[in-house]
């Protein structure tokens, strides 16, 4: 049974945690990706991040997040195998490898890869999966012995309304805020030097 009040809460991070750290990414010419670890018992925020592949090309999302999440103090962090991963997107290969090192046993997404490349026109994970790794896309396994991956979406899909018509129209106004960061992003992209941009 999927639980709305979890979906509420991840909704909520990506809301008010990511969206505003992206906002400030994306005017420093980084892409619209960010993350969250959240801890399992409460749901309480760890921390939240966003892209910086303008000072590293390897600070995805959730890579950046991570490396924030191992320089806090030790006794500030939660274990791994306790805590939820979010991303506001799919995660590329590096960033599913990186997760999968860290000890996560989960992750939640809200954009898929297709959603990268076709709304968000940032084509690049889909690529390095097809000629890498020769997946085609949603070729990777969701469920393996590492983790689970959920779709946030797809959870939603699945909720009889009112519930689902309520956290489709929250996803859409997300949504609608992301395509104004992308907009923003294509825009300026050209300014940066981000290798894959």
């Amino acid at each position: 049974m999927t639980d709305i009040s979890l979906i509420d809460r991840l909704l909520d991070v990506i809301e008010h945690d990511i969206v505003p750290k992206t906002v400030e990414g994306v005017a420093d010419g980084n892409k619209l990706f960010g993350a969250a670890i959240l801890r399992k018992d409460d749901r309480s925020l760890v921390l939240a991040e966003t892209n910086n592949e303008t000072e590293n090309p390897l600070w995805h999302g959730e890579v950046h997040c991570l490396k924030r999440f191992y320089e806090m103090p030790k006794a500030e962090r939660v274990d791994t195998k306790e805590a939820i991963f979010l991303s506001s997107h799919e995660p590329c290969s590096l960033c599913l490898s990186a997760i999968t090192w860290t000890g996560f046993d989960n992750f939640f997404y809200l954009f898929s890869h297709e959603d990268s490349r076709d709304s968000f026109d940032i084509p690049h994970d889909l690529k390095i999966l097809k000629e890498v790794f020769t997946l085609d896309p949603g070729g990777y396994n969701a469920e393996n012995a590492y983790w689970k991956s959920f779709s946030i979406r797809k959870l939603v899909h699945s909720l009889p309304d009112p519930e689902r018509g309520r956290l489709e129209a929250r996803i859409h106004t997300i949504s609608a805020r992301y395509d104004e960061l992308s907009a923003a992003y294509q825009a300026s992209k050209a300014e940066n030097d981000i290798p894959l941009n």
